[in-house]
């Protein structure tokens, strides 16, 4: 084999050369070139992984990937100059002289394609791929980043950062996925750099001849994806990276958190406020100040005399208690935590095995090792503390690592499964080593019930172990738009379950602001609030009437939605696609998709086109894109294809519904352990588009939907024979709802048929958010009732089998 160069000065940029030796293997091909070792591997025929090391050795990742190459059939051309490489979906043709890569279509169309001059190129031990800009290109993803929905022309840093009240421009945050997705000319194609040192994305940056992909060391190793659309990218991906699993249903209420409430008299009454105002509510946060001196596993004697008692009540209440977990041992002798990890070698050291302290909430503290298995077991274990006072979820806080001063030393070390590497290999991902050890500890604990872990730093796959929130936001319109932009980018990038802090955790939220936020977080996956220590209280009930009223509406909705929002996230389970979608991924080749004017809006659950707008609007512009839609508050139908102009007080948040489409909501709950009255309010937007929509329900909490214990229905609409079908229930799981109350919107039937028989159409007044509702009333003073009048519909027994409605 050719000797390989080195580059350690870093003088000039190495390049990786012509291609010296080549061969094909079972999964696709290997060789070298004058300065590397490359290797090819067919995943799927739509994921391609290309390694490319200087090494002689490759050093893969083993955190993110949990898919192995599929038995994928392939074909392999030679020319005296290039080697083809062809599945079912691309080719990637190798450039001999120099190495260089083309990823083509069937059809020979340019996907994607190195600059030949320097494609994969070294300065020192900075590895970089760079990448020609093809016509009009567009880039979108990269997980946790602020700016633009489009990121061409800007770069971009992967080093998780413990960032109190970033910009809304400002970069790097606290979560790093450095996998994006390239749009032209009506072709889309993601790639993933599995590298965890700090990497460097430019999409056009301060040049115009390329685009490029860093890290400080290791290997360039990628992944490409293409496929017919950005919802299949974003599938493969997940395949390689992992999906979540099911979430308990309480996650997906109304969380409240404050940094901090205490003490325990302040926690209840905050719960009673709930119950008492009649506003939904199903978890309570306790911050920092729950623990003794800051000091993990650990209850505040004087604050919390009965934690178990406290939170036997809150259940009682129906609520359920996460606590915040950060990494910080404080390094007191006497502390059985510090004592055990000192004694166990559960720490991470310095080079000469001394433990590495650094000072954060508690003081001086030392950090488990969490790239050591034998640290995440004993971090799991000590979560029994936890569990005997009957805390439910896990919050993990400060895993950037954080601490005072915001510069961890590079030369401390870490397990990393074996390896033992530095800080610059390891910190990118000791956040989602720190969640997997949580949801471990949580699985552990408690085998019968389904985590809930929630953390602000990750990597990726971190959508195995957790939900994300997007750290310490500002009160201001800015953060609250910025941060839409944050969760439709995570999204994009592979995790679903995703939020940010209603009202800003740091300032204070204007009456309106709250109103606004909180309305449009009701159509956010993760929706809680939280806020800061020493500012005004912001629960909901905290900003005077008008607010509390809107508030209030917004969260009963949130909780009429829940069939619709439970059966999203088991789609989301399956396929990796996020509950809330950029209109990037259904609309990709849209150019209004990514104007500024329209790049925060979204759809979620696949139905609601959400139109987010700052507090101080009272009308706004929205775009309505390919299709018909619906105007949720009064059924007013528009066409696609156009921008309109939509009153948006306070009240009333621009959000339509696409034809064609079904909303099933459920009466009002306080809770989401509170039974329902047994009905299903399916309603029907009608439309010419085929759709379908995938009823979903099990007992919210066990693992038991794993061996069939779900009800599971798809009903789908066939638009041009006007015929709602209604697939025979799967599963064995009792559904919570008896009958089905089918409400039709838009072009209004004469008669249905139901199994060849007539039914009787009834008709009522029907007012989403006015007194007569199927939503909720918002305060006379607020708005105008949209009111929709003589919306028909049919009762139908839930549990019968297949059937059809059709529309005469």
């Amino acid at each position: 084999m050719t000797t390989l160069m080195k580059n350690g000065s870093g003088k000039r940029n190495v390049a990786i050369g012509n291609v010296q030796y080549w061969e094909k293997t079972k999964l696709g091909i290997n060789g070298h070139t004058d300065n590397a070792i490359f290797c090819i591997t067919v995943y799927d025929h739509h994921t391609i992984r290309i390694q490319v090391s200087n090494e002689g050795s490759f050093s893969p990742n083993p955190y993110a990937v949990v898919m192995e190459p599929k038995n994928t059939s392939f074909e392999i051309d030679e020319t005296s100059d290039a080697v083809q490489l062809k599945t079912d979906t691309m080719i990637i043709e190798l450039n001999l002289h120099p190495f260089c890569l083309t990823f083509k279509t069937l059809e020979g169309k340019i996907i994607n394609q190195d600059d030949s001059a320097f494609a994969v190129s070294w300065l020192g031990t900075e590895v970089t791929n760079y990448k020609k800009i093809q016509k009009d290109e567009k880039f979108v993803g990269l997980g946790e980043k602020t700016g633009n929905l489009n990121r061409f022309g800007k770069a971009y840093t992967n080093w998780n950062t413990d960032y109190f009240a970033y910009g809304v421009n400002d970069d790097p945050l606290y979560l790093s996925v450095p996998f994006y997705i390239g749009l032209h000319n009506n072709l889309s194609y993601g790639i993933f750099f599995d590298n965890t040192h700090k990497t460097v994305f430019n999409f056009g940056a301060s040049n115009n001849r390329f685009i490029y992909y860093s890290a400080e060391s290791g290997d360039m190793d990628y992944y490409f994806f293409h496929d017919e659309n950005v919802s299949k990218i974003i599938e493969a991906y997940t395949n390689l990276t992992g999906k979540m699993a099911m979430p308990p249903l309480w996650s997906l209420g109304f969380q409240q958190c404050r940094y901090s409430y205490y003490p325990e008299s302040e926690v209840l009454t905050l719960a009673d406020n709930f119950r008492n105002k009649n506003m939904p509510a199903d978890v309570i946060y306790l911050d920092i100040h729950h623990m003794d001196k800051y000091k993990v596993f650990t209850f505040d004697g004087e604050k919390f005399p009965d934690p178990k008692s406290m939170i036997q009540k809150l259940k009682e209440k129906g609520f359920r208690v996460v606590v915040i977990m950060d990494p910080g041992i404080k390094t007191d002798k006497g502390y059985a935590p510090f004592d055990e990890g000192k004694e166990k070698n559960l720490f991470v050291t310095y080079p000469d095995g001394e433990i590495y302290e650094a000072q954060v909430w508690p003081g001086w503290c030392a950090f488990p090792d969490f790239t050591k298995p034998e640290a995440r077991t004993w971090w799991a274990e000590k979560m029994e503390y936890y569990r005997e006072a009957g805390v439910d979820g896990y919050w993990t806080d400060m895993n950037e690592p954080a601490s005072w001063g915001q510069f961890t030393p590079n030369l401390i070390d870490f397990h990393y499964e074996g390896e033992h590497v530095s800080h610059r290999k390891a910190r990118n991902v000791y956040g989602m080593q720190m969640a997997r050890s949580a949801m471990e500890g949580s699985l552990l604990q408690n085998p019968k019930e389904r985590p809930f872990i929630l953390t602000r730093s990750g990597f990726s796959g971190i959508q195995r172990f957790a939900a994300a929130w997007t750290g310490d936001n500002v009160s201001s319109d800015e953060h609250m738009l910025a941060g839409i932009r944050l969760v439709n980018s995570l999204g994009l990038s592979g995790i679903s379950f995703a939020g940010y802090d209603v009202g800003g955790f740091a300032g204070e939220p204007s009456k309106s602001l709250y109103a606004r936020w909180i309305s449009i977080a009701a159509f956010a996956p993760l929706f809680r609030a939280h806020s800061m220590i020493n500012t005004a209280d912001s629960e909901p009930w905290a900003f005077g009437e008008e607010v509390e009223e809107i508030s209030r509406n917004y969260m009963k909705l949130r909780y009429k939605l829940l069939p619709t929002i439970y059966s999203a996230f088991h789609a989301s389970c399956l396929t990796g696609l996020p509950v809330a979608k950029s209109l990037a991924i259904d609309y990709p080749h849209d150019n209004l998709v990514f104007d500024s004017a329209f790049q925060n809006q979204y759809t979620f659950c696949d139905t609601l086109l959400v139109a987010p707008v700052e507090s101080y609007k009272e009308i706004t512009k929205v775009y309505l894109p390919k299709g018909d839609w619906y105007y949720l508050f009064d059924s007013k139908s528009y066409h696609g294809n156009q921008v309109i102009y939509q009153d948006c007080p306070t009240s009333y948040l621009p959000v339509f519904v696409k034809a064609g489409s079904f909303l099933a909501l459920q009466s009002d709950i306080s809770h989401s352990g509170e039974k329902n009255d047994g009905i299903l309010r399916l309603h029907f937007y009608f439309g010419y588009e085929d759709s379908t929509y995938c009823h979903y329900e099990d007992d919210g909490i066990s693992h038991s939907y794993t061996k069939g214990d779900y009800f599971k229905r798809k009903i789908s609409w066939i638009g041009n024979e006007k015929k709602i079908v209604f697939d025979t229930p799967m599963g064995n799981f009792e559904s919570g709802f008896k009958k089905i109350k089918l409400y039709i919107h838009g072009k209004h039937p004469e008669e249905i048929l139901l199994n060849e028989e007539k039914l009787f159409i009834e008709k009522e007044d029907v007012a989403f958010l006015g007194k007569l509702t199927d939503f909720d009333p918002l305060p006379e003073h607020s708005h105008p009732y949209h009111v929709a009048k003589n919306i028909p519909f049919v009762i139908i027994p839930h549990r019968e089998k297949a059937f059809e409605i059709q529309f005469l």
